[in-house]
């Protein structure tokens, strides 16, 4: 039995997935103890979450799976290039992601994962898919603004950003130097002359 579509963590945009059995991780016969994993994450892994602000991914991703007698620990540990457009020039940039996920599998009557640091599976299931979880960790990771490293070196030369500074206002000493309506000047000098 396999657990519903989008079931589990925090971002759940209702798209129905294809199968995709390579995150799919049987653990029955498994021994009592750790067993690892690694997958290479790419676009393809995106597009079945209909995720499209990657334009290219490059992600290693470890998982260790620590089988115990009554539950599972699972430990997602990712890194690598994610290729975004900057989010001020919208000049394509690598942005380097890594993470560490941590969530226990148990199990009972029922498949709950309401709780995103917990999945309980019905008695009887032999294998956890962790797709959800991959897929959460890794955008999660993101951080909130995506500024091209050139961007804050000065190093980049863009279009956009030679018109961001044609139109940005000047400084103060620009203010300073502008010519003020002398009524102005007058009330400035009785907040000055207390």
């Amino acid at each position: 039995m396999h657990p519903p579509y989008l079931q589990g963590g925090c971002l759940k945009f209702g798209v129905k997935m294809k199968e995709q059995r390579d995150f799919t991780i049987p653990f029955v016969g498994l021994k009592i103890g750790i067993h690892t994993y690694k997958f290479e994450i790419n676009n393809a892994f995106f597009e079945d979450f209909e995720y499209d602000e990657f334009n290219n991914t490059n992600v290693h991703l470890d998982v260790l799976l620590d089988k115990k007698a009554t539950l599972l620990e699972f430990t997602l540990d990712f890194k690598g290039l994610v290729n975004v457009n900057c989010d001020i020039t919208n000049e394509p940039y690598d942005q380097g992601l890594s993470g560490t996920y941590h969530f226990v599998v148990k199990f009972g009557e029922a498949f709950n994962d309401e709780n995103e640091d917990l999945l309980i599976l019905p008695h009887g299931s032999h294998e956890v898919d962790i797709r959800q979880y991959i897929y959460e960790s890794i955008v999660l990771a993101m951080p909130a603004r995506r500024i091209h490293p050139g961007v804050a070196d000065g190093t980049l030369q863009s279009d956009i950003l030679d018109k961001l500074e044609e139109l940005s206002p000047k400084g103060q000493e620009d203010e300073e130097n502008r010519s003020t309506d002398p009524r102005w000047d007058d009330l400035k000098k009785l907040l000055t002359d207390k």
